[in-house]
């Protein structure tokens, strides 16, 4: 597998217009209307594990996305509306087929496995998990109702494995799924644009950070 850096963070801007241009046009399908204030941001495995040039499990994409998801941060922060920081965290009783497929386990006591502190986690609530879906034995779906939030944006890492399948999962629990083309990020290219063009055929709304951050203004 082929590891590139098809995001920089000069540049980002111009890469994701590029990547929803080339997004094929589906059959027409009832639009979701998104919503600000009916909505949650998810932002999934911003940890340094992913982060980290020296890791081995290093997404050379993944720092461009940080100052467009430090904006939404903010931008959900003002307007006192929930964000949700997940951090993947396995034990060998938990990981499942996840241990035997990548022979390595995230573990709490690794360093590593901290969330990012250019990410401010205070702003919001960090949930577990244990698997690449954010539902999956966790309170996130609860959390969610309660609140109450009937849309998600999902952000983070990695575009075709957490991300992906907390935004099927999110769908199928009845959640309309917003998913950043220029906020999440994965190994390369062709991982993110086969998550994306999957997703939006019958999964999720394609958007911008720059789309959700004019919703946010809009409303001051």
């Amino acid at each position: 597998m082929q590891k590139e850096s098809y995001f920089s963070t000069e540049d980002i801007d111009r890469q994701a217009a590029e990547i929803c241009q080339a997004l094929p046009v589906f059959r027409q399908k009832p639009s979701s209307n998104f919503s600000l204030q009916n909505s949650a941001l998810l932002v999934l495995d911003m940890q340094e594990y992913f982060l980290e040039p020296a890791s081995h499990a290093y997404i050379p994409s993944a720092n461009a996305i940080i100052p467009g998801l430090q904006a939404l941060i903010q931008a959900y922060t003002d307007h006192e509306l929930p964000i949700i920081f997940t951090r993947h965290l396995n034990t060998p009783q938990d990981s499942g087929l996840m241990g035997r497929w990548w022979q390595d386990l995230i573990t709490a006591n690794n360093p590593l496995s901290e969330i990012t502190a250019r990410l401010d986690v205070s702003k919001g609530f960090v949930l577990p998990k244990s698997q690449y879906d954010a539902f999956y034995k966790t309170t996130l779906e609860e959390h969610l109702r309660k609140i109450p939030a009937s849309q998600v944006v999902i952000s983070g890492v990695m575009t075709h494995l957490c991300c992906e399948t907390t935004a099927r999962s999110a769908f199928t629990r009845g959640f309309d799924v917003f998913f950043l083309v220029d906020g999440t990020a994965t190994y390369n290219i062709e991982f993110h644009r086969a998550s994306l063009i999957n997703l939006a055929h019958g999964f999720a709304t394609m958007t911008r950070v720059k789309d959700i951050l004019a919703e946010a203004n809009h409303g001051n």
